[in-house]
């Protein structure tokens, strides 16, 4: 069966387990607490052993993943075995080895197969088989239009209540980032102490997310999001940050990029160059959403130099205005049309 992801995570707090699952979908956090609300109810039921199959790159041994199949349990009488599958593409064997386990499912294996990409096309006989046996659930992506009942429901779920211009005031700080918004939820919890929200107990408790850090600033604009990157900009001008400050973490992230186009362009393993520079599956949906915009390395190259010039110029070393160089640098980068901005 199909269930959303808040309905599989209050399905499972209670009742026994399906023989296999799989959450998948572009929100990580709905993907994370709908995996942890399996893992949690089988530790509930006693299922303490569990193993994970990290499934990257090309060469992948799915011959492992079917012998653990086939062994017995060896801590427990039942146990968990996870695949994590990033791209949502288990191929024709990982296909075939999902479908057989389906077919004729271990009395003692309840399977978990997570995925961090998902659309109609990753649909397949290996997807259909887990979800006739079991659970297929999709965390598709919140519109901007839906995070203020997402919001209202995840306060309601946690016993607060907050009037229309509060919640409006928490999507409006959170900027759609539900891991930002959940966090800020645990908080007003702690704090709230059973009062209706009101704008102004919202304002005074609830941190501005909205401050612009520049590890924010940067994936915003890999992902494309030029007006909202401009916006940030300015915000960490008017908070007294200085380009300078800015330009070393801004410059070693366009470095990787242009790395990460570079092995690309020979056909290369990008997942396997993203994880040997650190860029675990959580950080990798902008720097990919960047190379569909800006295929070449050359460009990656031309936004390096161009970064380089601004590091200058915040330093005295370079004419020009060090803030309006980098909201265009900023711009072109995050918008395809924008490239001729760092002509």
């Amino acid at each position: 069966m199909e269930l959303a992801p808040d309905r599989l995570v209050a399905q499972s707090a209670e009742g026994e387990l399906a023989p296999a699952y799989l959450i998948a979908g572009p929100e990580t956090l709905l993907v994370l607490e709908a995996a942890d609300a399996v893992r949690q109810r089988a530790r509930a039921l006693g299922i303490a052993e569990r193993e994970v199959f990290d499934v990257e790159g090309r060469d992948i041994d799915w011959s492992g993943l079917q012998a653990s199949f086939d062994a017995p349990s060896l801590f427990s009488a039942r146990r968990i075995v996870e695949v994590r599958l990033p791209t949502g593409k288990p191929g024709k064997e990982g296909a075939e080895v999902i479908s057989a386990f389906c077919a004729r499912p271990p009395s003692d294996v309840i399977l978990l197969v997570t995925a961090g990409e998902w659309s109609k096309a990753h649909r397949g006989k290996w997807a259909d088989a887990i979800e006739r046996i079991g659970v297929l659930s999709v965390a598709w992506a919140i519109k901007p239009h839906e995070l203020s009942g997402w919001v209202q429901a995840r306060l309601r779920a946690r016993g607060l209540r907050a009037e229309r211009d509060a919640i409006a005031l928490l999507v409006e700080r959170v900027e759609g980032n539900l891991l930002a918004a959940a966090q800020e939820i645990d908080k007003l919890v702690l704090l709230a102490a059973g009062r209706t929200l009101d704008l102004a107990t919202m304002e005074s408790l609830v941190a501005d997310a909205a401050r612009f850090d520049v590890f924010r600033l940067i994936e915003t604009t890999l992902s494309g999001h030029a007006a909202q990157a401009s916006r940030m900009l300015a915000g960490l001008r008017a908070e007294g940050e200085a380009v300078a400050a800015l330009m070393p973490m801004i410059i070693r992230n366009l470095l990787s990029t242009a790395q990460l186009a570079k092995v690309a362009e020979r056909g290369g393993n990008l997942a396997a160059e993203m994880k040997g520079q650190g860029i675990w599956e959580s950080r990798q949906a902008p720097f990919k959403r960047a190379l569909q915009r800006h295929a070449s390395a050359a460009r990656w190259e031309r936004f390096v130099a161009q970064a380089s010039r601004i590091d200058r110029i915040a330093k005295g070393r370079g004419d020009g205005d060090a803030w309006v160089a980098l909201e265009r640098l900023l711009l072109a980068i995050a918008d395809a049309a924008a490239v001729r901005l760092v002509a």
